[in-house]
């Protein structure tokens, strides 16, 4: 046997023990460097977070029914179609209209109740998109899709706004849709200043708040 051929057998696999112990220090930082640590930490995540966007897709009532009112409105959203990646802290997710991709942002979850609210948001942008063919640089269009995305995905549930300690006693969900949406437009490029989306979001607030397609009423 050439000496080539021999330099090109694959590395033998390691036992259970051996696997168990790899892991166990690439969790502890023990043994390993920080960059194979953080290499382990961010796959750990991703396969985490993969994981439960497979669930969510098989057995979430609120996700699978977005996703049969999504295939109705003529755009497949295939698994492949949702990518599990890391993102900048400030965001949960994200929705790209040009490729049809929603982008969940693995790491930044407090609970699968987040993941499911933070997917469902960016479904709805989805739908919207598919629906009424959305032009995201005109800010009346955002601030409209910004408010139904936050109103109906479970953003501004009750206990979710208590767990963040943004919780008014009365009209909370209206609020909580109106102060989220006004964050995500005067984020959008075309916008020159937060008073700007305010004014935006206010113009448009009402109807768009009142449009709970394809939901019969708020989730």
């Amino acid at each position: 046997m050439s000496s080539s051929n021999a330099d090109s057998k694959p590395p033998p696999k390691l036992s259970s023990f051996e696997r168990w112990r790899r892991n166990a220090m690439l969790a502890t930082g023990l043994g390993v460097t920080e960059d194979e640590r953080l290499d382990y930490l961010m796959e750990e995540t991703r396969r985490s977070c993969e994981e439960k966007k497979l669930r969510f897709m098989e057995r979430s009532s609120i996700v699978v029914f977005m996703l049969k009112h999504l295939r109705a409105a003529g755009c497949e959203l295939p698994p492949s179609n949702i990518i599990c990646a890391p993102c900048d802290r400030r965001y949960a997710g994200g929705f790209h209209p040009q490729k049809g991709v929603i982008v969940l942002c693995q790491g930044v979850y407090f609970g699968d109740a987040h993941m499911e609210n933070a997917m469902v948001h960016e479904m709805v942008h989805m739908f919207d998109q598919c629906r009424f063919k959305v032009d995201w640089d005109n800010l009346r269009h955002h601030a409209c899709s910004e408010i139904r995305a936050n109103s109906l995905s479970g953003d501004c549930r009750f206990s979710r706004e208590l767990r963040i300690g943004s919780l008014a006693f009365t009209k909370h969900h209206q609020d909580c849709v109106r102060r989220r949406s006004v964050t995500s437009v005067s984020r959008n490029l075309m916008c020159p200043d937060k008073a700007t989306a305010e004014r935006v979001v206010n113009e448009v607030f009402e109807s768009c708040f009142k449009d709970t397609r394809p939901f019969d009423e708020i989730y």
